[in-house]
This record gives structure tokens, C-alpha cells and sequence, in this order.
């Protein structure tokens, strides 16, 4: 009697288990796509350059993503297919921790298979780059320093929600709380710079230079050295609703600078050479970015979109309506680093960590490159075009659809240099003295001997 109550007790316990495991979802169920792009699967044999990257490093900013996926819910692993399988890679890198060169590229190659992306009918993706900034600022407004830098309002709201825990870099309607139930567009730039938000004590601090502010704003954040010694931390925190305009078009267009020479450097330079025409350019962009102190201290890299801190030369702001924050990306581009010229190979794997209003697309991205004035020269001539690969975590079957060669088209309008600011959700932290060195933030991989034939 106990034999064939056992024997029915095990086979209930079979059957239950077999029950789990039909109904458990499986991401290879998943077939992976991405709307409107092509995708080719490819061996890491394939990727030029693989071999040579540096995987330790490049698995060290990793390791920055995956604290905060592992924070997911449950129900976001199970709505998201690639989020919950980026979830359970993460888990085995968490578990490793620490891995030399050559385990760290073992861990990728048998965790992940690459996967090229373009827009439909196109075979790269486009690059430009980004950095943070460093001002002279002060805390009291003078004759000097008058040009206020502001934190949101209270009236900014997103139209429909009642309260955010994220303001949103595009793609909802924001505007100014005028009633319980109203609300309407908010002040645009001109009228910001007009004083419309003058008297109602939002000023974080004071700069010297408009065409400073008005690039603070297009990177997202900044490091302002105020007069008793500190460094204010200062963070993209909302926008004012108003569609961005890249104001260098403008330019291009009356012919003061041409395309394949336009760079922040040029509209900066052309801004200070012409004051009030330069003021009028400004307000051709009516979007207005407002920031928020973060508390970092001054040997912190800035904190972008995913939460966790930039890594320069490892961190990529891509469009999240295509992405995951922390999908790895392997970028194999012609930059321009060394010089004007572009000749400097760029091959390296680098992490969906944050993200923009201008950076729309499947393969379009922002490199991060560092903090500082030398740093900026690099990042605002960055404008190529490269492949753009996506490493897709096993668990899941990409769909291939091969990549057409087009013909030889137009560079695109975005342009280079000149695109807002990068949403940001800095922690609060202790702020610091003296910031890093400005000129060595970003090394170039290292060479390494020929190693063995990658799998696939």
C-alpha cells in the first residue's frame, strides 16, 4: 500500500515537473528581432579586430550593467525577452566577478553570438561622440558671471501622468502646469533667456559664457568650478517639451561652415566670433535642458540613463525604443582620435549605458569619451559611419534578414556635435576637489599576441 502511494506520489511529481517545464516560456521561443532594421548573424571570427580588444576591461564595465538588470522584477523579465535573457547572462557574470583577458572573452564568445544591424537598405551605423564638460562658474550672480544655469520647475510637468520617476527625453507630451487640469506649451529658449523664470529661485549657478551653457545643454552634463573651491556635478534632469533643432544645419546651409568640416569646435568658435548672431543661432533650437546636482564627487564619471556611471571609450547612448540598456556592442569604425583625420581604427566593445533625443535609429549611437576641454575636441569631430553589431545572449534566435549594399547615399542631417542632451539619473553623492586628468581618459586598445580561432 506505502509502494503504490510512493509510486503515485513520484509520478504526480513527474507529471507537475513535466507540467512546469511546458509551461515555463522559453526565450529561444522568442524569434529576436528589431523593427525597422536588418540584422546578419555573424561569427566573432568575423569581427575585425575581436581578438585584440581589451575583454577584461570591457567585461569590468560590464559587470556596471549588469548591477543594475539584476534589479529587474520578474514581470520585466517575462514582457521583455531580451531584457530576461541579458537577466540570466548577468547572473553568470556577477558569479564570475573578476576574469583575466582571455576568460573574458571566453565568457562573451559563450554567452553571446554577434549580430550586425543597419537601417533597412543601408550596411553601417553612425557614430558621433559626447563628453562632460568643465566651467568656471559662480554660486551669486555679478557682473561677470551672470548667465544662470537652472534646475526644473515645479510647473513642468508630462501631460497624463501624474508623476514620473524618470523625465522622459522625447516622445511625451511636456508642458507648463498653469491649473489643476491645464496645461500648456512651456517658455522656449528665448524666452527662458528673456527671464521668464528669473525671481522664482531656481538658479543652481552662474556661468560666464551663454555659448557654455548652451553646450552644457547638448551634453547633458557638466563639472562647474565655483569660487570657494568646489565642483558642482550637474545632470540632464528635464527638458521643456520643445522639439531640438541642431543649430549647425544652419550654418552648413549659408555656407559659414561646411559639412565635412562642422564640429562643435566650429559652432563654438563661430558663436564667440559673432555674439548676437550667435545668440539668434541659439534660439533657433527651442528645446531648453534644466539639471540637477548630483553629489558625485570629482573622480566619478558621470551617471547615464541605465543608472550606473559612464566608462569612457566603453559607454554608448543609443535610441531605447530599439535597445536594452546594457546589450554589448561591438563598434568597428575609421575615427577621428589622433587628429582631424580620420585614420584611427576603433574597434572595441562597448555597452548600451544611456541615451538621447537626437540619437534615433537601430544602429545609431553616441560614443562617451570623458570629462574635459581635450577630451571634448575628439568627441565633437566624432561623425562616421562603421558597423554597428549587437551581441544577442544565446538564449535567444535572431532572425536574420541580410544586409543589403546600397547605393552611395548622402550623409545623414544629424549633425555631428550638435545634438541635445543625454538624459541622466544621477544617485546623490558626495561632491570632491580637483578632477582627474583631462588628456588620458580614453586609451586605445592594446595590442595583444594573435590568439586562437574565436568561436562562433
Amino acid at each position: 500500500m506505502r509502494s503504490r502511494r510512493r509510486s503515485r506520489a513520484i509520478r504526480w511529481v513527474v507529471a507537475a515537473s513535466l507540467l512546469a517545464i511546458a509551461t515555463t516560456p522559453s526565450f529561444a521561443e522568442h524569434p529576436f528581432r528589431l523593427h525597422g532594421a536588418q540584422m546578419e548573424p555573424l561569427s566573432f571570427a568575423a569581427l575585425n579586430g575581436w581578438a585584440d580588444d581589451d575583454h577584461a576591461a570591457a567585461f569590468s564595465t560590464y559587470l556596471k550593467s549588469c548591477s543594475a538588470i539584476l534589479q529587474g522584477t520578474k514581470a520585466m523579465r517575462a514582457e521583455r525577452p531580451l531584457f530576461g535573457a541579458l537577466y540570466d547572462v548577468c547572473g553568470r557574470a556577477t558569479a564570475a566577478r573578476t576574469l583575466d583577458d582571455t576568460k573574458a572573452k571566453a565568457f562573451f564568445e559563450d554567452n553571446f553570438r554577434p549580430v550586425r544591424i543597419a537601417p533597412f537598405g543601408e550596411t553601417n551605423g553612425f557614430f558621433t561622440g559626447y563628453y562632460e564638460p568643465v566651467y568656471d562658474g559662480s554660486l551669486q550672480p555679478h557682473d561677470e558671471y551672470k548667465i544662470p544655469v537652472y534646475r526644473k520647475p515645479a510647473n513642468l510637468v508630462v501631460a497624463g501622468l501624474r508623476k514620473l520617476a524618470d523625465f522622459p527625453s522625447k516622445g511625451a507630451k511636456v508642458g507648463r502646469l498653469v491649473s489643476h487640469r491645464k496645461v500648456v506649451v512651456f517658455h522656449d529658449r528665448a524666452a527662458i533667456e528673456e527671464g521668464a523664470l528669473a525671481g522664482r529661485g531656481l538658479e543652481i549657478c552662474w556661468l560666464k559664457n551663454p555659448v557654455d551653457a548652451f553646450f552644457a545643454q547638448i551634453q547633458g552634463s557638466a563639472r562647474i568650478k565655483v569660487e570657494d573651491g568646489r565642483v558642482l556635478r550637474l545632470n540632464y534632469d528635464a527638458h521643456n517639451g520643445l522639439p531640438y533643432t541642431p543649430v549647425g544645419k544652419f550654418l552648413i546651409e549659408r555656407g559659414v561652415i561646411t559639412k565635412d568640416e562642422m564640429s562643435m569646435d566650429k559652432i563654438r568658435e563661430w558663436m564667440e566670433a559673432n555674439p548676437e548672431e550667435g545668440k539668434e543661432l541659439r534660439r533657433k533650437n527651442r528645446s531648453f535642458v534644466f539639471f540637477r546636482e548630483t553629489g558625485q564627487s570629482n573622480d566619478e564619471q558621470c551617471i547615464g540613463s541605465q543608472g550606473v556611471p559612464l566608462t569612457p571609450g566603453r559607454s554608448l547612448a543609443v535610441d531605447k525604443s530599439y535597445h536594452v540598456y546594457g546589450t554589448p556592442v561591438w563598434v568597428d569604425a575609421e575615427l577621428p582620435i589622433a587628429s582631424d583625420k580620420v585614420e584611427t581604427p576603433f574597434r572595441r566593445l562597448m555597452f548600451a549605458q544611456d541615451t538621447g533625443s537626437a540619437i534615433v535609429g537601430p544602429a545609431r549611437a553616441d560614443i562617451y569619451w570623458g570629462v574635459g576641454e581635450d577630451i571634448g575636441h575628439i568627441a565633437g569631430r566624432i561623425k562616421q559611419f562603421g558597423q554597428f553589431v549587437m551581441l544577442v545572449p544565446k538564449e535567444l534566435d535572431p532572425v536574420a534578414t541580410p544586409l543589403e549594399v546600397p547605393l552611395p547615399r548622402p550623409r545623414p542631417n544629424d549633425i555631428p556635435g550638435d545634438k541635445p542632451a543625454v538624459e541622466a539619473k544621477p544617485p546623490a553623492r558626495a561632491s570632491g576637489a580637483d578632477g582627474p586628468e583631462l588628456t588620458a581618459n580614453v586609451p586605445l586598445p592594446k595590442p595583444r599576441p594573435k590568439a586562437a580561432p574565436e568561436r562562433t
